[in-house]
């Protein structure tokens, strides 16, 4: 006989049931949009944890896949990476996340992180803007199109 700790009681349909949670599986339901902890295989046996989202579902017949977007922040910049989960994706995990079990501060760090990458690339556009500017100005007339010849 079990312990009260060790079953419950469940009604499904009317049915009463008591379950023996030493051999009962946890049945997850995800949706799109649904906050989770994504666990990645970094290296040989190192694993990392990161905050994710499910983005998507796809239901292919041999494999169904879950897609999920996941947040990789470092000291210097964030990167959002995408993963996708199926019965072939040994090294990848997931598991639901309540809200706010991630911190406020993390954000804002995260936020400033891409704000930071932001600006980089808007002032590597502008240095790409001003050479093509320069090129036209200074270079420009050593290819003016030569009187009689065809390009």
């Amino acid at each position: 006989m079990t312990t009260e700790e060790e079953s419950r009681i469940i009604e499904v349909s009317g049915v009463k049931m008591e379950i023996d949670l030493r051999h009962a599986k946890v049945v997850e339901k995800y949706r799109v949009g649904d906050g989770v902890k994504v666990l990645v295989k970094k290296y040989t046996d190192t694993f990392e944890s990161y905050p994710g989202v499910i983005i998507g579902f796809d239901a292919f017949v041999q494999r169904p896949t879950i897609i999920i977007a996941y947040l990789e922040a470092s000291y210097s910049a964030a990167e959002i990476k995408i993963v996708h989960l199926n019965s072939s994706s040994p090294d990848v995990e997931i598991v639901p996340v309540t809200v706010g079990e991630f911190m406020l501060s993390e954000r804002c760090r995260v936020e400033e992180l891409l704000d930071r990458g932001i600006l980089k690339a808007e002032q590597a556009l502008e240095a790409e803007i001003a050479k093509k500017t320069y090129f036209q100005k200074y270079f420009g007339m050593l290819f003016e199109d030569i009187p009689g010849e065809e390009r």
